[in-house]
C-alpha cells in the first residue's frame, strides 16, 4: 500500500516535466509529421477553416526542388570531412593535456572557451580573419590569414569575398567547424582518459612498447566508447550545421554573387518555414531520416569496434 502511495507521489512530482515534454517535444513532432502530409499547408489558413489535401506531395516537391541537392551535398560534405578531423585532433589534444602537469587547468580552460562562446560571434571573427577589405585588386586589407600566407612566400587566396570559389569557401567553413567542435570532444575524451587505469600503461612500458604503439594499442581501445560517442554526436551535429554558414556568410548563405551556394539542410528548412510549412516539415523529416540512418550505422559499427 505504501509503495502505491509513493508511486503516485513520484508521478505527481514528474507531472510538470511530463506536461512540458508533451507540449514542447511530443506535440511538435506529431504536428511536423501531420504538416508534412498536407499539401500547401498554411497554419493561418487552417485557422480560417481551410482544409488541405492529404498525401506525399511535399516530399516529392522537396526532392524535385533545384536547391535541395545542393543543400544535401553541402551538409554531407561538411559532416564527412569535419567529424573525422575534429575527432582525431581532439583525441591528440586530450592525450597531450592529460600528460602535462604544469598549467594543466589553464590549458583546459583555454581549449574549452570556444564551447561557451556564441557561434555567430565566432563566425564573424573568422569572416574578419579571412576577408579582404576594399575593392579588387587594390585591397586596403587582405586579412590576417592572407597576411600570414604571404609572409611565408605564398599567394593570397580569395576566401570569402565576391568571386571566391566554392572550395575556398568550404575551406573556411571546415576550419571553423573543426575549431568550434574541438572543446566538447576534448572535454569528453579527457574525462575518459582520466578514468583509465594506469596499470595498463605501466604494463605496456614494461613490455617495451613505444609511445605510438601505446597510443594505438592501449589508449584508443580503452577510449573507444568515448570515441564512438563523440563520433555519433558529431555526425548528428554536422547534419544540423547552419549557424557556422550564417556567421561567416550572413543570411545569404554564400559569398556575394553566389547566394545560397553554401546552404545546408537546416538552412533549406528555414528558407521554407515561412513560405511553405508543409515543405519545410517534409524536409525536416527527411533530415531526421538521414540522421537516424547514419546513427544506426555508427551504432552497428561501434558494436564491432568498441571495447567496454
Amino acid at each position: 500500500m505504501d509503495q502505491k502511495k509513493n508511486q503516485w507521489k513520484a508521478w505527481l512530482y514528474l507531472l510538470p516535466t511530463i506536461v512540458l515534454l508533451l507540449i514542447f517535444t511530443v506535440w511538435p513532432i506529431f504536428n511536423t509529421i501531420r504538416m508534412s502530409l498536407l499539401k500547401n499547408y498554411d497554419s493561418a489558413r487552417e485557422l480560417g477553416g481551410m482544409t488541405f489535401e492529404f498525401g506525399f506531395s511535399n516530399f516529392t516537391a522537396v526532392a524535385q526542388y533545384s536547391g535541395f541537392l545542393t543543400c544535401l551535398g553541402n551538409t554531407m560534405l561538411l559532416t564527412v570531412i569535419t567529424v573525422p578531423i575534429s575527432t582525431m585532433l581532439a583525441l591528440i589534444i586530450a592525450v597531450a593535456l592529460n600528460s602535462i602537469k604544469w598549467l594543466k587547468k589553464v590549458f583546459q580552460t583555454i581549449f574549452f572557451l570556444p564551447y561557451v562562446t556564441n557561434s555567430i560571434a565566432i563566425g564573424m571573427v573568422f569572416m574578419t580573419m579571412f576577408q579582404m577589405i576594399g575593392d579588387a585588386p587594390n585591397y586596403s586589407s587582405i586579412g590576417i590569414i592572407n597576411t600570414i600566407i604571404e609572409a611565408f612566400g605564398g599567394t593570397r587566396i580569395n576566401w570569402v569575398n565576391a568571386g571566391s570559389n566554392y572550395w575556398a569557401n568550404m575551406g573556411v567553413l571546415i576550419i571553423y567547424i573543426v575549431w568550434n567542435a574541438l572543446p566538447f570532444k576534448i572535454l569528453v575524451l579527457l574525462g575518459g582518459l582520466q578514468g583509465v587505469n594506469k596499470q595498463y600503461y605501466d604494463a605496456a612500458k614494461v613490455d617495451g612498447a613505444s609511445r605510438l604503439r601505446i597510443f594505438w594499442r592501449v589508449t584508443v581501445p580503452l577510449l573507444s566508447p568515448m570515441i564512438a560517442y563523440v563520433v555519433i554526436t558529431g555526425f548528428i551535429g554536422g547534419f544540423k550545421e547552419y549557424s557556422s554558414v550564417v556567421g561567416i556568410f550572413n543570411e545569404n548563405m554564400g559569398p556575394v554573387g553566389a547566394p545560397r551556394s553554401l546552404n545546408t539542410m537546416v538552412g533549406f528548412i528555414y528558407d521554407n518555414i515561412n513560405t511553405n510549412q508543409g515543405r519545410a516539415s517534409a524536409a525536416a523529416l527527411i533530415l531526421f531520416a538521414i540522421i537516424f540512418a547514419v546513427t544506426m550505422i555508427n551504432l552497428y559499427v561501434s558494436k564491432k569496434r568498441v571495447h567496454y
